[in-house]
């Protein structure tokens, strides 16, 4: 046992570089683990830096200068974060506290819909399964109306921590832009002169995550969009908030396609039948999807090396189980930092190189 140890060791962290890079990452995901509810807002604001950067890096290609760009971009922050908070976030808490009140009339109407299936397929369907069903609906139906109706009550001290959060964002953001420089340069004086495998690391992490994440809030912007017109123009009630789900879907391939489908049917059938409007929002939703997956994300994504579907959706379970939402969220830039460190790792032989070209005489 002794001696795989020391095999694996000799193997994996003969480099000191490849020690040092270790306890990093060791440190890294202790620190979010234990304090990332603290860290919360310097973690939102790097990654929104992250993503404004590209912007800022544009416009200083053109020609604009350095501190202008980040003006310009940080006072369009500013106003999508204004737009978001009071033009589109009170839309859909409102389209969301009417479909809570809707609730149970959208029930009684499928439980109609359910207890026809047992006789149209007796042999697969019982009317035992469908009891079953439509009372988890309607308790988990009861939980979410109960929240909205203590939200204000139970959520004061949330929301004043949110309120923290929107003074304290915008300005880390602001300071990650202005000096980025200088605080790259000042971690990079904590690290050791000879990190040439640190450096293609962030070389491949930089280009691969920044290309995916800037590609992804524009994914979501206009599949949100787009589904928003979409359904505001069919009549679709909640077009508001189904648009955002349907945007927010893209972030996890495969699943969030497949899962959102569920509500937007639901809602569609419930207000239009089965008919031509059903089926008319639903072709709409499947070419929005068909042109999502075989035109946007190939345009968007043509720089970035895509990992195996199989990979995505261990990422998927793996990071969404150890952080919840914020990890299904970023599951692939994680998978993709795993997945550049894993290549640049440095990996020596087990065996003496000496002993091997004397054994080979």
């Amino acid at each position: 046992m002794v001696r795989i140890l020391r095999g694996l060791v000799h193997k994996y962290f003969s480099d000191d570089e490849a020690v040092i890079l270790f306890l990093l990452l060791l440190g890294g995901v202790l620190a979010i683990i234990f304090f990332g509810a603290m860290l919360a807002p310097v973690i939102a604001s790097v990654i929104i830096a992250f993503i404004l950067q590209g912007l800022v890096a544009r416009l200083t290609l053109l020609g604009v200068p350095e501190l202008v760009s980040i003006i310009g971009v940080f006072v369009v922050f500013l106003g999508s974060l204004a737009g978001f908070l009071f033009g589109l976030l009170p839309l859909i808490w409102t389209q969301l506290a009417s479909l809570a009140t809707e609730a149970p009339r959208i029930f009684r109407e499928m439980r109609t819909y359910l207890e026809v299936l047992p006789e149209q397929y007796p042999n697969m369907i019982s009317m035992e399964a469908i009891n079953a069903f439509y009372g988890q609906v309607t308790v988990e139906a009861g939980h979410l109306t109960q929240w909205l109706v203590s939200f204000s009550l139970s959520s004061i001290p949330d929301l004043l921590a949110l309120l923290i959060y929107l003074v304290l964002v915008p300005i880390l953001v602001f300071f990650f832009l202005k000096d980025r420089r200088l605080l790259l340069g000042s971690l990079s004086r904590m690290l050791p002169r000879q990190r040439e495998m640190m450096n293609r690391i962030w070389l491949e992490v930089n280009q691969q995550c920044a290309n995916y994440v800037r590609g992804k809030a524009v994914e979501i912007l206009i599949v949100g969009g787009v589904s928003y017109v979409s359904f505001k123009l069919l009549g679709v009630p909640y077009a508001a908030l189904l648009g955002l789900v349907v945007g927010l879907s893209v972030v996890i391939p495969y699943i969030g396609a497949a899962v959102v489908t569920v509500p937007v049917a639901m809602i569609a059938l419930f207000a239009f039948g089965w008919g031509s409007h059903f089926i008319w929002v639903m072709v709409v939703y499947g070419i929005i999807q068909a042109l999502d997956g075989n035109v946007l994300v190939p345009v968007l994504f043509s720089e970035v090396n895509n990992l195996h579907p199989v990979v995505i959706i261990v990422a998927v379970v793996f990071f969404g189980g150890i952080w919840g939402l914020w990890g299904v969220f970023f599951a692939i830039p994680l998978a993709t930092i795993v997945k550049a460190v894993f290549s640049a790792w440095p990996v020596r032989s087990a065996h003496n190189p000496e002993q091997a070209h004397q054994a080979g005489h």
